[in-house]
């Protein structure tokens, strides 16, 4: 069975499908004949829906990626490049969460959304690892704590200036670490192809664009990750499996705040050539 199902009624033999396919393994020879692709060449589809996406007429189905399954764009739901620049700028970093857990449904609906993030040859192999026990995050967070005061006691340890800090703040009962958030979401992929962190900064960028419209806010995860990297035990903590060697986790629950202004940052450094 081929991987392209043509509706020839409704083809204009027009080859955008070939002339867009990534991999270039669609075959059209023109006015007279429908878009194929050869069985010799079907190992190299990427499956990425290109073929089935740029086709106006619907007139391709493919048995992968199949048409039906496949949503038409609503112009009512295209944003202008105002609201664009909007919402993409009103992004923030949210350190303060209401004392309420999240459905896991509203998580669900995020992760799907976040699925549709790009991936290199689009291999989506980004998986997810969602934690909201309330004790389990607690002590996750005070092991990242723990981790923090080793390196504290060893003079021959780099230390950011900052973590005396944050250890008072721990002993004082603050929770400057994971910020008392009632969700942690860790993206993670196997190897061993490098642009696997870039797939899941993707997806986790999707993730936390998507998370404000759910009442939600985010926050990365920095020392946890620091401390994971560092620390294979806390790792294994966490849940990550050790043959996956790419992972980030994200802080996630009910914004407590609201934000009213876009703060300005630097001008972009930009080189021409």
């Amino acid at each position: 069975m081929s991987l392209l199902n043509i509706d020839q009624k409704k083809c204009k033999q027009d080859g955008l499908c070939a002339a867009d396919c990534p991999m270039g393994i669609i075959r059209f020879e023109g006015k007279g004949s429908y878009p194929e692709i050869p069985s010799e060449s079907e190992l190299m589809c990427i499956r990425c829906g290109h073929c089935v996406a740029v086709c106006p007429h619907g007139a391709l189905d493919h048995a992968e990626v199949p048409l039906a399954a496949c949503t038409a764009i609503d112009k009512a739901l295209v944003i202008s490049s105002a609201q664009a620049e909007q919402f993409l700028r009103s992004r923030r970093s949210v350190r303060r969460f209401k004392d309420e857990p999240v459905e896991q449904s509203v998580l669900r609906r995020l992760i799907e959304i976040a699925r549709y993030a790009p991936t290199a040859s689009n291999s989506q192999l980004v998986e997810w690892l969602v934690i909201s026990d309330p004790e389990r995050l607690h002590a996750i967070a005070g092991q990242v704590i723990d981790w923090m005061r080793s390196l504290l006691q060893d003079p021959k340890s780099i230390t950011m200036p900052y973590y005396p800090l944050l250890v008072s703040a721990w002993e004082a009962g603050i929770d400057t670490v994971l910020r008392s958030a009632p969700c942690l979401v860790a993206a993670m992929a196997p190897g061993p192809a490098p642009n696997r962190m870039v797939d899941l900064t993707l997806a986790l960028s999707y993730l936390e664009l998507a998370a404000p419209q759910y009442g939600l806010g985010t926050c990365w995860a920095g020392m946890l990750q620091g401390a994971m990297l560092a620390n294979p035990s806390l790792k294994q903590a966490v849940g990550i499996p050790q043959d996956y060697p790419f992972h980030y986790p994200m802080m996630i629950g009910y914004a407590k705040v609201r934000y009213y202004r876009l703060p300005e940052r630097q001008a972009p450094k930009i080189h021409w050539r």
